[in-house]
């Protein structure tokens, strides 16, 4: 089920000014109970604090080598290099993001679709979910780079539609994630303000977003504000663990120039309830395997 909804009030606005500002976030974080999936109401209440949430073990130790295999399988095979979803390093033409991977492979369709993590997006959500997007992230060890601190909502929302910041992302670790190779860091409390970035959107502005963001990225001086207010946690963990966090959330990570590979899975859940509009700072939607608009309940 295919839907684009038209007039839609934009309670978000950005890349629309000359100036950046800070607008308070106008809707709840978590919209389910505890009573409404596997996770209790002290962990609710943390990911609406902080949001995100870890898990140490996700999948398996039998899951896990299936993943690394197929993930390497992937970063050899041409064909995949030379699709339009996968994006390489500019410089070392290593794979960086293979996207739509929950709709191209078998093995990663299983996961996007596994109870165990649909059931916990629905819980934070509150309803139905469909998948906005998907892929796998490499960061190989000494040319891995890094990723500028964003919001994914805010480009979500200039560049697909999203309406609000109703979804929520999953990062499951392929390998061990530790303080130096370059692992997920956020600013916890930042979901709860969003920040109206400065400039406008180039046409077909995601070929190059894609390995070096630039349109929605916040100015210096706001991400200092940010992360004087809210500090910056580095998410370490082992591989096989995942990380929940809002689409809101303030996050970044560094370039890995260790000899020590960070690889993952990334899915976000979007609420079925908040199906893209027309893009709200952007000439017109990005393709279809970068923000879905297919809101085919899930699960």
């Amino acid at each position: 089920m295919t839907t684009t909804v038209h007039d839609v009030t934009d309670q978000y606005p950005t890349r629309q000014g000359d100036a950046p500002r800070v607008i308070p976030r106008q809707d709840p974080v978590v919209q389910g109970t505890a009573d409404q999936g596997p996770m209790d109401a002290a962990t609710l209440r943390g990911f609406d604090e902080k949001g995100y949430l870890t898990m140490e073990k996700l999948i398996s130790d039998e899951e896990l080598t299936l993943f690394r295999d197929e993930l390497a399988r992937l970063a050899d095979d041409p064909e995949v290099k030379a699709d339009e979803r996968t994006v390489v390093e500019a410089t070392s033409q290593e794979v960086r993001s293979i996207f739509d991977i929950h709709r191209s492979n078998a093995v990663f369709r299983r996961i996007a679709h596994d109870p165990r993590i649909v059931r916990r997006a629905e819980q934070i959500l509150g309803s139905q979910v469909y998948i906005h997007q998907s892929r796998i992230n490499y960061k190989p060890g000494f040319v891995g780079k890094d990723f500028t601190w964003h919001s994914d909502f805010e480009t979500w929302h200039a560049e697909d539609g999203m309406p609000t910041p109703r979804a929520v992302s999953i990062s499951i670790s392929l390998t061990d994630n530790y303080s130096f190779n370059g692992p997920l860091m956020i600013m916890p409390g930042s979901h709860k303000h969003y920040i109206s970035a400065v400039g406008t959107t180039p046409e077909d502005n995601f070929k190059q977003s894609l390995v070096m963001q630039g349109a929605g990225v916040p100015d210096p001086e706001t991400l200092t504000e940010f992360a004087d207010r809210f500090g910056i946690d580095v998410l370490e963990g082992p591989a096989g663990g995942a990380i929940m966090f809002d689409s809101n959330c303030m996050h970044a990570s560094n370039g890995n120039v260790t000899p020590y590979p960070r690889s993952n899975v990334f899915i976000v859940y979007n609420s079925v309830e908040n199906a893209p509009a027309e893009p709200f700072a952007a000439p017109a939607p990005r393709p279809e395997f970068l923000g879905s608009r297919d809101v085919t309940p899930i699960g």
